[in-house]
């Protein structure tokens, strides 16, 4: 059963167009196609990213966080209460004042050290402003260097400025060194992410975030198989060029340096738009939608790699929403601090302080979902 199992799965017309089978694209007379198993190097690179980033954080991060005076503030720890603890896992973490009350019964407590636990209970769930500046600051370097090492690898391909290139003589099409090294360097870095999202800064959109990652490996592993590899470089290189200033606008942000990480946003909206709401449909999309047809009937492979674009299309289109909100509070709300990162709640708020605050986290959520591919 095994075996009929993987033969539907290997299946040719699952995967290639019609007349062309894996035995088209064996190695032969110095071509060199891409294959399934190059995909068993994936996780040995996630793993030497991760060692790579642990140094970076350590040895860069931390000495950047000092030096654009990044500091954690002291937390007060919630003293031990069973009570409240039941309520703030199971029920909610920022209970009514109706609920205040019914604990402040239960407990013995007054309504000012029920109100007090929570804030500062609230406080030791979110993540430390240096751990933040951290991760961001590794990201933006990643995406710096993927997006120009992206570049020097397709600078000179004759399908980066005519895009009917990319079905020259598909799907025989031999894979170049530095299209092997970026999709293992891209592909890493994603599996990489999936396995640190255990110990990573846990936020508000965890589930979109595994959801993201493997959507995002799933869609660079068939286009692997089914060597779409030049419009997958093309897809890579487009979605990262954005990346390097919504995080480089994290740190700024994180480094208190406001306007100029408003800036940095404004910047980062503009090439949003351009890049995954022009270039990826409009030239991309199209490219992948249209031009095979004119040499190959259309074919299992050909449905599901647009159809998982226009997914992503649509995930654009979502993040574009947000980021324009955003934008919004950036530019013409009267906002006292930076709806974009979230805030720790002083025992001393009011409740309309808190209010305010938990608004701001929200806000930081709605940005972070924007980070995705």
């Amino acid at each position: 059963m095994l075996e009929t199992v993987k033969e539907w799965l290997w299946w040719d017309r699952l995967w290639l167009p019609a007349n062309v089978s894996w035995s088209d694209l064996e190695d032969n007379q110095g071509r060199v196609y891409a294959k399934a198993s190059h995909l068993y190097a994936i996780l040995p690179c996630a793993l030497c990213l991760l060692v790579i980033r642990y140094l970076f954080e350590r040895y860069v991060a931390r000495p950047l966080a000092n030096v654009c005076g990044v500091r954690d503030r002291i937390r007060t720890p919630a003293e031990p209460n069973p009570i409240l603890e039941k309520y703030f896992c199971h029920q909610a973490s920022s209970p009514s004042q109706a609920d205040v009350r019914s604990l402040c019964k239960k407990t013995g407590w007054p309504e000012r050290r029920v109100e007090v636990w929570f804030r500062r209970r609230r406080n030791q769930n979110r993540p430390r402003l240096r751990k933040r500046f951290s991760e961001a600051s590794w990201r933006c370097a990643f995406y710096f260097f993927a997006f120009f090492g992206g570049i020097l690898a397709l600078y000179d391909k004759p399908w980066v400025y005519n895009l009917r290139e990319i079905w020259a003589g598909f799907p025989k099409q031999t894979m170049l060194p530095s299209q092997y090294w970026y999709y293992q360097l891209e592909m890493g870095f994603y599996f990489s992410l999936l396995l640190s999202l255990t110990f990573d800064v846990k936020r508000k959109d965890f589930k979109e975030q595994v959801i993201h990652h493997v959507a995002t490996l799933t869609l660079l592993t068939f286009s692997w198989i089914s060597n779409y590899i030049r419009i997958g470089t093309l897809v890579m290189a487009v979605h990262d060029s954005a990346d390097i200033l919504l995080e480089g606008a994290k740190v700024l942000n994180y480094a208190k340096w406001q306007k100029t990480a408003n800036g940095m946003f404004v910047v980062f909206t503009v090439l949003f738009f351009i890049t995954r709401l022009g270039i990826f449909p409009f030239w991309l999309i199209h490219c992948t939608w249209v031009y095979p047809l004119e040499l190959y009937p259309p074919f299992f492979g050909y449905y599901f790699f647009n159809v998982m674009l226009v997914v992503l299309l649509l995930l654009h289109i979502y993040w574009a929403f947000l980021i324009l909100r955003m934008l919004y509070k950036c530019l013409f709300s009267k906002l006292e601090g930076d709806d974009r990162s979230d805030e720790e709640e002083d025992d001393s708020d009011s409740p309309k302080e808190r209010n305010h605050k938990l608004c701001h986290m929200n806000g930081s959520s709605a940005r972070d979902r924007a980070n995705g591919h």
